[in-house]
């Protein structure tokens, strides 16, 4: 079997580790790679977004399944594309993918399905909307709403999310996205939400869209710096599982997210086949829904599919042949932390072309999976935001955090960055 694989980050060199342990695989390509990704697969220059190019390679080189990481394609419509062609392709549709690329579309399926999520406006005027601001203030406890979380409607690579800590924070947030273009397209529409109190979960599950497997827990670290400050990023890390997510929650969420929301999107027309994202908050009164992906999550994918022991091939096939109700999926008993080691700038200007020294010495029970990362005259270079993924497993999370940073300190770069705290809620309720 010939696999392709649709994108360049640390998810996708996840993917390609993981696709490529199976029997059936016998060659694995990917559009367009990393440096990383190089040294275990054949690298295609077709950007992630080029549909017609990759059509036409996955055409000509009878590529039997493709793979999409990133949400750009899915939103593009790259799998109704490809189904068109009859070339079999992992991922929702078009209309399917709406659920990550408009925020205000989720939000709307949740409040018309009774899925628990916060409260919320949707706007593309400001004064509506700083008005929405001033209510939500004097309708929190104590007439102190804020803080509150301002969000771009479209796809913003994880950044289109504001978390004001007053009404003026928020208010700012609002002008510069529909005064000032900070997230350009994706800003154009805003949704207001309240905030939500308490710790946040990843669950991503297989769906065939009808049945739901979900995956193991984890937890993603989205701000820059230690102890949750800073502005938001891509994620600086992540690790699996988290011990806030009880088997209790976790037979909940299936029950009250996960399934009615696959069964929602039947219900609307937009059947959905793929990996579902949910992220979740666990508040007081029960898990609610922050935000839905279409696709693996980045840096979740990396833990989670380290603890996967089933073939992913045979579970992806499961899905699009509409039988998952027939497959299981296995997991290693072991805890599993990524800790991500960024350009120095991210989130903001970054840093490129960085000589990397240390990859070649990685430890045992360790992958270092690339993300950012580039060749230049025999030297594996920056070339991203998000360089690498050192992504460790052990019998339990302080084993696994504590190899994860042992392999950490083996690499250097000029001006590498990383968070200190990778694991730290895990660790606290342990």
């Amino acid at each position: 079997m010939k696999v392709l694989v649709v994108g360049g980050g640390g998810r996708e060199h996840a993917l390609v580790w993981k696709l490529k342990q199976s029997p059936r695989v016998a060659e694995v390509y990917c559009a367009p790679g990393n440096a990383g990704i190089a040294q275990i697969a054949h690298c295609v220059d077709i950007k992630a977004d080029d549909v017609t190019a990759l059509l036409t390679f996955a055409w000509e080189k009878r590529i039997d399944l493709t793979v999409v990481g990133p949400e750009a394609p899915l939103s593009a419509g790259i799998v109704d594309v490809f189904n068109d062609h009859d070339m079999a392709i992992f991922g929702p549709s078009k209309k399917a993918a709406e659920i990550e690329g408009s925020k205000a579309f989720a939000k709307d399926l949740m409040q018309k399905y009774a899925i628990p999520t916060a409260a919320y406006g949707v706007f593309t005027e400001i004064e509506p909307a700083l008005r929405f601001i001033d209510e939500l203030a004097a309708n929190g406890p104590s007439g102190a709403g804020c803080p509150c979380v301002v969000k771009a409607d479209g796809l913003a690579a994880g950044k289109g999310v504001i978390v004001a800590a007053d009404v003026e924070e928020a208010k700012d947030a609002v002008r510069s996205m529909l005064e000032g273009n900070a997230f350009g397209d994706a800003g154009r529409r805003v949704v207001i939400e309240e905030y939500l109190e308490g710790e946040e979960v990843s669950i991503l599950a297989f769906t065939d869209g009808d049945h739901v497997i979900p995956m193991v827990s984890a937890q993603d670290h989205k701000r820059i710096f230690d102890g949750d400050q800073g502005p938001n990023t891509g994620g600086m890390g992540a690790y699996s599982p988290a011990p806030v997510y009880t088997e209790e929650l976790a037979r909940e969420v299936e029950k009250t997210v996960l399934l009615p929301t696959v069964q929602a999107m039947k219900a609307e027309g937009r059947p959905y086949c793929g990996v579902l994202y949910a992220g979740l908050m666990i508040t007081a009164q029960g898990p609610k829904v922050l935000e839905y992906n279409a696709r693996f999550g980045d840096p979740e994918t990396q833990p989670v599919l380290m603890r996967m022991q089933t073939d992913l091939v045979d579970v992806i096939e499961s899905i699009l042949e509409k039988r998952l109700s027939q497959q299981s999926v296995d997991w290693r008993s072991d805890a599993t932390v990524c800790v991500v080691m960024a350009a120095g700038g991210y989130p903001g200007d970054i840093e490129k072309g960085k000589a990397i020294a240390g990859l070649g010495d990685a430890l045992p029970s360790v992958e270092v999976f690339h993300a950012g990362t580039a060749s230049k005259e025999n030297h594996i270079v920056t070339a991203g935001g998000r360089v690498l993924g050192v992504t460790a497993m052990g019998p339990t999370i302080r084993e696994a955090i504590d190899l994860a940073y042992q392999q950490v300190q083996r690499i250097h770069f000029d001006g590498a960055q990383y968070r200190k705290d990778i694991g730290r809620r895990a660790l606290e309720r342990l």
